[in-house]
């Protein structure tokens, strides 16, 4: 069995402790960003003190989740954050979260509610991440560019994870989380609309290995006018329909269209029966916390016919468009091709990976290194 104590030493020296390397029930590293908790109030101004939905596993709240420093690649049926890799892609949703849940306890595809935190996270810091959104390099900064590892039509498609410069990390420094704007879209878990209703697995649970996240679950919760969480199908509860060219957040009854629809995310609006968005809506992207605020240029997709899962961030086509903002809700569990692909994250140090006595456990700052805390 490989020891990958050295590689996890040099990422921690060099990362200041904010990245470390995670094996898997195989004892195979991944190279992770610890993202701590934090308030509402810290990225939503006028939040409240309560903590984001991504901090709430199984009812107990986390003080870090460990998320993928890169978009995965599979090997061995299992999913791995690698630098300089061709990001795994031409997979659908459920093999998503496969690929991750089999890296064994704790291991799970993104959930939405995480996504939706660092993307106000960076919002509120002022490092909106830039990336490959045309064609190999940003196109506001076509100076930075990554590496090819694919090419669409004799032009630059995929570029290597992380191989690009800082600022297409998430904090724009070399310890964050890379590639959130383009290259390939990514699979983002615990969320969807069936017919124009938005449903969820609160709040991260979709990160619990029994979770179910099939199309039938009774895991799937609405969200009532207030925010509190109801039974699917329930009368007034949220959806996204489009009125007058604009993205809506509604209470009221929408006819489900089989459409796409590409709208602007700082333009939405509200319906009539809705006063204002509640706050956990405002916290899972479903209506900005500053309309007509600056999102990047960012949009929203989605098509109110059926179910639908969302994939974040765009590929390496949109332009101006992709970014951290950038949700995309057209696309049925099914869906798989070479512009979409997935990260996993890890909600805790849970035990899993056994060691033998010759196996030594040591500790830096409170990271176990051959077995987890």
């Amino acid at each position: 069995m490989p020891n990958f104590d050295d590689m996890k030493l040099a990422i921690e020296a060099m990362s200041g402790g904010k990245n470390t390397v995670l094996l898997d029930d195989q004892g195979m590293p991944s190279v992770m960003v610890a993202f701590p908790k934090f308030k509402i109030s810290d990225v939503i101004t006028g939040g409240s003190e309560n903590i984001p939905p991504a901090f709430s596993i199984g009812g107990v709240e986390k003080d870090v989740i460990y998320v993928s420093k890169f978009q995965n690649v599979v090997m061995n049926d299992r999913a791995y954050s690698l630098p300089l890799k061709d990001p795994k892609t031409s997979v659908n949703f459920d093999q998503s979260v496969t690929y991750c849940r089999n890296k064994g306890t704790g291991w799970g595809l993104l959930p939405y509610s995480l996504w939706s935190a660092i993307a106000l996270w960076c919002r509120k810091n002022g490092t909106m991440p830039r990336g490959n959104n045309n064609y190999g390099q940003d196109q506001a900064y076509s100076f930075e560019k990554g590496i090819p590892t694919s090419y669409d039509n004799q032009k630059v498609a995929r570029c290597a994870t992380g191989s690009g410069p800082n600022t297409w990390s998430h904090n724009w420094m070399p310890d964050g989380i890379f590639d959130l704007n383009g290259n390939v879209w990514e699979w983002c878990a615990g969320m969807r609309l069936v017919d124009g209703e938005i449903q969820i697995i609160p709040y991260a649970n979709s990160m619990i290995l029994t979770t179910s996240m099939s199309a039938s679950s009774t895991e799937w919760k609405a969200i009532a006018s207030d925010g509190t969480l109801v039974a699917p199908g329930t009368e007034g509860t949220l959806k996204w329909d489009a009125v007058s060219g604009k993205m809506q957040l509604t209470n009221g009854t929408i006819t489900p269209t089989d459409q796409g629809q590409w709208l602007s995310y700082t333009t939405a609006t509200l319906s009539s029966g809705l006063s204002a968005a509640p706050e956990l809506a405002k916290a899972l992207l479903f209506y900005p916390d500053e309309p007509n605020g600056d999102y990047g240029g960012d949009y929203h997709g989605f098509n109110t016919s059926g179910e639908r899962l969302p994939i974040c961030g765009g590929g390496w086509v949109p332009g101006g468009n992709a970014g951290v903002f950038y949700v995309n809700l057209n696309n049925p569990r099914s869906n798989a091709n070479g512009n979409i692909g997935f990260r996993s994250a890890l909600l805790s140090y849970a035990r899993i990976w056994n060691f033998t006595k010759s196996q030594t456990v040591r500790e830096n700052k409170g990271v176990c290194f051959r077995a987890y805390c």
